[in-house]
Formats: C-alpha cells, sequence, structure tokens
C-alpha cells in the first residue's frame, strides 16, 4: 500500500523550507582538502592490514589512504575503483563501523578509527566532480550479455564486462537505474541526486545500453534473455516486503515505500507524515524510516524491536544516530494489532517478549502506542515469481537464488548476485563485489567458449 492510504489526519509542510534543507543535507560533511590530508596522516599503513581483509571488495585501503597523504586523489580514487567501481556510493552508506574502521588498529588502541569512509569519499568525488575516467573499454569481443536489475549488483557487473569489450543490455524494473543506491538510501546519507551521478559516471566507459521499466516474468523472460544473450546476470535485488503478522496489518505502510517516495520527492513539505508515528523493526531501513519521519516534522517517533538492543540489525552508530534525532527506540515489543478506524490508523497494541533460552516468546503482557501512521521495516523478501517460464529450474535456497563459488545459478549460461542470492548481508558492497567478480567469471567463460571453471 501507499504511504498515504490512510493518511487521514496526516499533514505536510509542518517545518520551514530553510529546516527541510538542513535536516537533509550531508549527514557527514565532505573533508577539504586540508582535513583529508590530515586524517590520512593518521593511518599507520599497515603490511597486514585488517582493514583491507574487512573490507568486502578488498580495496586496499592503505595504499588508498597513503596516496592522499602523498597529494595524490586521483590515484586513491583509481585504487578504490579498481575494486569497487561504486566506491562513492559506498563511501557513503557502507557501515564502514562493523567493517574496516572496526578492525582499525588505532580502533583497537585508541578507540578512535581512521576514517576511512570519509576519505574514500573525499578521493572518489575528487576524480568524478573532475570527470576523471581511469578505463577503456576492450576492443569489441562480440559477445552481448543481459543484465537484469540496475542497482549496485547490475551496474558492478555492466562495468567490468564493458572493460573486457562485451555489449551489455541493463533491464531495469524502475523508472531509474541504481536500485537501492537510488529509492532506498535514507535522503541525508546520499544527496544532490548523486546516484544518478554515479549511473552516469559507471556507464561513460560505453557499451553499456539500460532499458528501464522492464519487469522479468512481466517485459522479458528469463528463457527469452538466455537464448537471446551469450550469458545473462541476473541482480534484481529484493521486491518483496515481509509480513508483520499482525491484526489490521494492512494499516501498516510500508517503510521502503516511504523512502522511496521521499528520495523521489521534489518538495518534502508535500509529504505526508503522522504526528506520532511508530516503525517496526531492528534494522537500517527502520532507523532510515524512523529518522527521516522526524526530519519530515513528526513530534514522536518510536522504533519498536521485538528483541533486544545486541539483536538489532541496525549498527550502534545508526541506533545512536536515530536516538541524537529524538527516535525513541524500544526492545522486546512485538506488534500484535494495527488499529485502524474510519480508515484512520489510531495506534498499535504489542506484546512484550522475552527468550526461553533461544526461543522468542510472548509474555502475554501488552501495551497500546497512540499512532497515526505505523511502518513496517521487518526485512524483504525475493521474489522468485518472475524465474517462472525459464525453460529450467533456478534452483533457490532459503528463498534466494543458489550460486556457486563463482557466481554461477544451476541454469546454464546464467549467473547471480546481490541481495537476490542466499547468504550475506544484503549490504551494497558486498552487492558490488558480487557483481564485480560474477563479470570475471562470465568474461571467462565467453573469452574460452565454455564454461568458467
Amino acid at each position: 500500500m501507499s504511504t498515504g492510504q490512510f493518511a487521514k489526519g496526516l499533514a505536510g509542510g509542518r517545518l520551514s523550507p530553510e529546516q527541510y534543507a538542513e535536516n537533509f543535507s550531508d549527514l557527514h560533511q565532505p573533508f577539504t582538502e586540508h582535513e583529508a590530508r590530515v586524517e590520512a596522516d593518521r593511518c599507520y599503513f599497515c603490511y597486514d592490514a585488517p582493514c583491507m581483509t574487512a573490507c568486502p571488495t578488498s580495496i586496499d585501503i592503505p595504499l588508498f589512504i597513503r596516496q592522499i597523504s602523498t597529494d595524490n586523489p586521483l590515484g586513491s580514487a583509481k585504487t578504490i575503483f579498481d575494486q569497487n567501481i561504486l566506491g562513492g556510493m559506498c563511501a557513503r552508506v557502507c557501515p564502514t563501523e562493523t567493517l574496516c574502521e572496526e578492525v582499525c588498529v588505532r580502533e583497537v588502541a585508541e578507540g578512535k578509527p581512521v576514517q576511512i569512509g570519509r576519505l574514500q569519499r573525499y578521493a572518489t568525488d575528487t576524480a568524478m566532480s573532475r570527470g576523471v575516467q581511469f578505463y577503456e573499454r576492450a576492443p569489441s569481443t562480440g559477445k552481448r550479455v543481459a543484465v537484469v536489475g540496475g542497482g549496485p549488483a547490475g551496474l558492478a557487473c555492466a562495468h567490468r564486462l564493458a572493460m573486457h569489450g562485451h555489449a551489455v543490455t541493463v533491464f531495469e524494473a524502475r523508472e531509474k537505474p541504481g536500485g537501492l543506491n537510488e529509492y532506498g538510501i535514507a535522503a541525508y546519507k546520499s544527496t544532490h541526486d548523486f546516484a544518478q551521478g554515479e549511473v552516469d559516471y559507471v556507464t561513460a566507459i560505453g557499451g553499456i545500453a539500460i532499458e528501464t521499466g522492464k519487469v522479468l516474468g512481466r517485459d522479458i523472460a528469463l528463457s527469452e534473455l538466455a537464448a537471446d544473450y551469450d550469458a545473462v546476470f541476473l541482480g534484481m535485488g529484493l521486491g518483496g516486503v515481509n509480513a508483520l503478522g499482525a491484526l489490521g496489518e494492512d494499516g501498516a505502510a510500508n517503510a521502503v515505500d516511504f523512502i522511496a517516495e521521499l528520495r523521489q520527492s521534489s518538495d518534502l513539505s508535500a509529504l505526508e507524515v503522522g504526528r506520532r508515528v511508530v516503525v517496526i523493526g531492528g534494522g537500517m531501513t527502520a532507523v532510515d524510516a524512523a529518522v527521516q519521519a522526524k526530519l519530515l516534522g513528526a513530534e514522536e517517533v518510536t522504533i519498536c524491536y521485538r528483541r533486544g538492543q545486541g539483536h538489532m540489525n541496525a549498527s550502534r552508530f545508526e541506533q545512536d544516530l536515530a536516538a541524537a534525532k529524538g527516535v525513541t527506540i524500544r526492545h522486546w515489543l512485538a506488534p500484535r494489532a494495527v488499529r485502524v478506524e474510519g480508515g484512520s490508523v489510531t495506534g498499535i497494541e504489542l506484546e512484550y517478549t522475552r527468550l526461553e533460552g533461544t526461543t522468542l516468546v510472548g509474555t502475554g503482557e501488552t501495551l497500546v502506542l497512540d499512532a497515526d501512521q505505523v511502518f513496517k521495516a521487518i526485512g524483504q523478501s525475493f521474489v522468485a515469481a518472475g524465474l517462472n517460464g525459464s525453460g529450467e529450474m533456478i534452483a533457490t535456497e532459503s528463498g534466494r537464488i543458489r550460486v556457486d563459488e563463482r557466481g554461477r545459478t544451476s541454469m546454464r549460461g546464467v549467473w547471480a548476485g546481490g541481495d537476490c542470492v542466499s547468504g550475506g548481508e544484503d549490504l551494497t558492497v558486498e552487492a558490488v563485489a558480487a557483481g564485480r567478480d560474477a563479470a570475471e567469471s562470465i568474461h571467462r567463460t565467453l573469452s574460452g567458449g565454455g564454461i568458467d571453471g
């Protein structure tokens, strides 16, 4: 349902234009050249750098930081892009506090890691703002590859394939490419239409065509793509939203839809937001939805999570950010019923929970929170319906596509990667790594005339 379906009494335009602009400005201001050099000098340039090991794309972090410290931001950007062509967005949205920065020697010794993410943004922004391209497309191989999904996995795959001289067509279901980078990231993490700018930067290598509004299973069929192209990469992400399993669930809006609507809005004051908002969930999406509701003018915003603080998928930084923005986080609460009267949400009934061993159980004790807007953010699911008619069965595992170590599915000539694949933590940086690595496997297969490996 849309975020406005139960919107009687909801309002927009509670803040001044200046307040909206301030609230949705950059969460972290970019480094100046001087600030970047000073921060880079804090790095020990470890030989066996734990930060590099913690990076899903294996960026040579000590090298790119040393290049910044020696006044070579373009060289630094190339070091990053060699491994992660979407390094600009990853610098903005990666949970660095649980990846590279968590294992930084400075963090372990002093509790203050080198700000790797902000340094990565400084380098990549420098290159992109100057329009510097580091890669040229190899001579055409005459091979054609179809990429389903224009998100991080699909774009990374397409770019690497284009580098090798293959012609790539990206089929994207939405009106714009970019995937979650365009539609699912909090607006204060990616400002000034950066997602579209990054798409333009990535596709500037040439040899990549993007067709939008093409849904697998509706406008295109996997069996046809497999027959018409030399290889296919599936990177369509997750299209379903998990159910609350509560009475009156139709009264709860999808947090992912709310974030997408906000991301595409040209007038934040026109967005409807409740005065009392409740978000159900404990991950990044829950935090993004809750914080942005508060920034839009909601008076009270509460995140309710069924387990304890240590179980939340949202990092401690994200939890602290929510608290700093005035969001209340309540634990050990599970939704039982969304209360709707006359077509409008009036509250939500929740039950206290506890762990009995490893099993989460309800205590029987309930409470009701007043609310005029409820969002569900309890995870997304893979919609496999689009795979029907493939002519061969695509094997799944834990509700997602099963692949081997090279990203190959059970269907010959079809690879997959990103959130639609089982395993992983549904991170942008992991999707980029999966797309890049699948592209290399596809290239080896197309170059050798056989199946890679």
